[in-house]
């Protein structure tokens, strides 16, 4: 059974994604980089499932290959 959840689990989805892109304004190629990575680190602490983190490192490369 697949720990990974992938049907929205938020009420306003289109909001996040607001915010996600509004974390970057201003900042440059590597703080981009480096406040996803912290975004990451302090999101799969609060997610505290392993395996389910493990799914959506697999499912977020599989995508990104797709592109």
């Amino acid at each position: 059974m697949s720990a990974l959840k992938t049907q929205a689990t938020i009420a306003h989805p289109d909001d996040i994604y607001e915010l996600l892109i509004e974390m970057h304004q201003g900042l440059s190629e590597a703080e981009s980089f480096r406040v996803n990575a912290r975004l990451i680190l302090l999101l799969v602490n609060q997610v505290g499932d392993e395996q389910a983190v493990r799914e959506a490192i697999v499912a977020a490369r599989r995508i990104a290959s797709c592109s």
